[in-house]
């Protein structure tokens, strides 16, 4: 472990201190608009990616596709939307984890090749894609684009068969990570999650009739279909002429779903299985109040997606809950900063305290996470600015140690503050509060659905076996030939 005393970087962006969602994926299969019900999807979905977004659609004949930079409300609009026709869509919108923010990368991706026309939208990390590029490179592929994406449409159309069933299944064999897919052919659609079921996909049923898939279930609400079920690990969906057709075409295998997509990524209005996020988070809330209880005024989130956690501290603990920060929802990349600088600016432009709340008060603030730890010191330096008395920090997810290989945007272990420090207290001494506390591995567990394994690597450091990359991966390792031939 490294020992050396752990400095905040007061220049870092603030915007990028914390952990950043995957992607989001949709499709809408057997309604008219079925790119008008994509888009929809999608803009439920911006929170899982604000990089980039496309929609690909089929006429029964054609793909027709659209896509670029920038927010969901930003790309589309009445006008590129006529131009893609057809009953059935697919849709992405995109953090980048593999791959630059450049719009060669930007989903989903669309290629014609001898089985015919296929587009495809990921979520998720291949941790074996660097391995994969050399070898599809060195039977003659060129790639298009630096996202992981592309190597499964290289895989596919090098296959050996026209029979497009077989070289996908083939194709997905050879893959490691994480991978929820799906993909739009002229005539079906064909959702896919990975053997080990890291990333969320479910399947709806149209209240107009036709189905939809979505990485989420808040993407259903919005076009008013109704929620059917989350895919099982290694499952594969065709969906064709109005039927839904399941398989299992791989060998059964440890399960390893994101235990994170619970504590912070997924909306809380979308569904857990057959459980609400938001319920699951007000049940950590509880859990978190029985291990690491205090004796507070006010218990406070740090919005938005600890507010359900907060509310079952507060529950719990028979502490008042309050709103005690205010966070702004239109907060982009500034780069105008006042030439006299203004402490802990970042934070400023994001979150207000609200003063009235704080101040002289013992506060019990709840968050899901502590990464760097440099965006936590600057929540404390706001509220006790505000007047608090006592700061007690209290976080629904057990220390992050470890990087994330499987969809998380995670920085270096070194930047990781709980790999850095021997101790929570040295944490807590960091970020200034008076307590800390994190929920416990097993307290975790306690309030995790059982009906699913989850991979908790990025706590304990035990990655599912065979899956963590072998070479010293990196996102830029896909983008640089000269970097990939020294990892090897």
């Amino acid at each position: 472990m490294n020992t050396e005393p752990f400095v905040s970087d007061d220049h870092a962006p603030f915007l990028n201190e914390s952990l950043r969602e995957e992607c989001g994926i949709v499709a809408v299969i057997g309604h008219p608009e079925a790119a008008k019900l994509a888009y929809l999807g999608l803009y439920a979905l911006q929170h899982r990616g604000q990089e980039s977004a496309g929609i690909v659609t089929s006429d029964g004949e054609r793909l027709h596709c659209y896509k670029a930079n920038g927010l969901v409300a930003d790309v589309f609009n009445q006008e590129n939307l006529k131009l893609l026709p057809g009953n059935s869509a697919i849709g992405h919108v995109r953090y980048s984890t593999t791959g630059s923010s450049v719009e060669a990368n930007v989903q989903p991706l669309l290629a014609n090749y001898r089985g015919g026309a296929l587009a495809l939208a990921h979520n998720g990390n291949l941790t074996n894609a660097d391995e994969l590029r050399v070898e599809l490179e060195e039977r003659g592929a060129i790639f298009q684009t630096t996202t992981d994406t592309e190597i499964i449409v290289h895989l596919i159309a090098q296959m050996g068969t026209r029979d497009f069933d077989e070289a996908l299944r083939l194709s997905l064999m050879r893959l490691k990570g994480a991978y929820s897919l799906v993909m739009q052919r002229e005539n079906r659609v064909v959702a896919v999650k990975d053997p080990r079921g890291f990333r969320p996909l479910c399947l709806g049923r149209l209240s107009q009739g036709g189905y939809v898939v979505a990485s989420e279930s808040c993407a259903m609400d919005i076009m008013n279909a109704e929620y059917l079920r989350e895919l099982a690990p290694g499952e594969m969906l065709v969906i064709e002429n109005g039927t839904v057709v399941s398989s299992k075409p791989f060998p059964p295998t440890e399960q390893a779903f994101c235990v994170f997509e619970y504590i912070y990524f997924s909306r809380p209005d979308s569904m857990a299985v057959y459980r609400s996020i938001s319920e699951l988070r007000h049940a950590l809330g509880e859990q978190l109040a029985i291990e690491h209880p205090a004796e507070a005024d006010v218990v406070i989130a740090v919005p938005d997606s600890s507010t359900p956690a907060a509310i079952g501290y507060a529950k719990a603990a028979g502490i008042p809950y309050d709103i005690g920060l205010v966070r702004s929802h239109y907060v982009g990349r500034t780069f105008i900063e006042p030439d006299q600088a203004i402490r802990d600016f970042g934070a400023r432009i994001k979150y207000n305290p609200v003063r009235s709340v704080l101040q002289g008060k013992s506060v019990v603030v709840v968050d899901d996470s502590i990464v760097r730890g440099t965006t936590s010191a600057k929540i404390v330096n706001l509220i006790r600015a505000a007047g608090a008395r006592e700061i007690h920090f209290r976080i629904t997810a057990p220390p992050w140690r470890n990087p994330c290989y499987f969809g998380v945007d995670t920085p270096e272990v070194d930047k990781l503050v709980a790999a850095r420090v021997e101790s929570v207290e040295e944490i807590r001494k960091f970020i200034n509060a008076d307590t800390l506390g994190f929920i416990s591995v097993e307290g975790l567990i306690k309030v995790m659905p059982r009906t699913q394994q989850y991979c908790m690597a990025c706590f304990t450091g035990h990655y599912p076996e065979g899956q963590r990359p072998h070479n010293a991966y990196t996102k830029e390792i896909l983008e640089n030939p000269a970097a990939r031939a020294t990892t090897e």
